[in-house]
């Protein structure tokens, strides 16, 4: 199991970088990006101090820390520049909070995260179906999501992907310990998701391959 997409104390979670990789691998869980919320204003705050707990803890524990950040509730005109940014600073994984129906996110932002580049478009909500021809000419994965409120539009989601040959990764979207997924529980949803054993297992690839 990989969970590209967690938060740590450095926005809304509640556990530090290593306690968070600690409960992840007690899981089973192979691989975690800790991708805390950021915008212009804490971006280059944020990502050195998880590159750092990266480079201290992946030589030491099993599971691997890959640092990220999860660009949230960016005007769209800014998206492109601040992926750039992100890279910049050692984001392996750049995630873009999408237009999520739980939240009101300005609409364009799955257009522009998807032309940015970047590598994840978390909870894309009811994204169109033009959007998710372009994800997979590009290569962006888009998200199936534990999280509660964004999972609600999982199977349009996955009903599109499947339709237009997009990638697809499962992801907890994890803010405390228990938002944390075993692989059974990751099953179920995709499952849940309208998805197959065989699509929990390529998303599971899609996230080695990313890896």
């Amino acid at each position: 199991m990989i969970d590209l997409h967690t938060h740590s104390i450095f926005s809304d979670g509640v556990l530090v970088p290593s306690e968070l990789a600690r409960r992840a691998e007690v899981l089973g869980i192979k691989a975690i990006g800790i991708t805390d919320h950021a915008d212009a204003s804490n971006l280059d705050f944020i990502i050195p101090r998880i590159v750092t707990a990266s480079e201290r803890l992946n030589s030491l524990n099993r599971i691997k820390i890959v640092p990220g950040i999860e660009l949230t509730h960016i005007p769209p005109s800014q998206i492109a520049a601040l992926v750039e940014q992100a890279r910049s600073l050692g984001a392996r994984v750049v995630v873009v909070h999408g237009e999520t129906i739980a939240e009101p996110v300005i609409p364009g932002t799955n257009r522009a995260a998807i032309a940015a580049g970047a590598n994840i478009l978390a909870h894309p909500g009811l994204i169109s179906e033009e959007e998710v021809v372009m994800a997979a000419q590009k290569g962006i994965l888009l998200e199936i999501s534990a999280r509660k409120g964004h999972c609600l539009t999982n199977g349009h989601v996955a009903k599109l992907a499947k339709k237009y040959g997009a990638e697809l990764v499962l992801n907890s979207d994890a803010h405390e310990p228990e938002d944390l997924l075993t692989e059974q529980l990751a099953r179920q949803i995709a499952l849940g998701a309208g998805l197959s054993e065989k699509d929990f297992e390529q998303m599971q690839k899609n996230a080695e391959s990313f890896i």
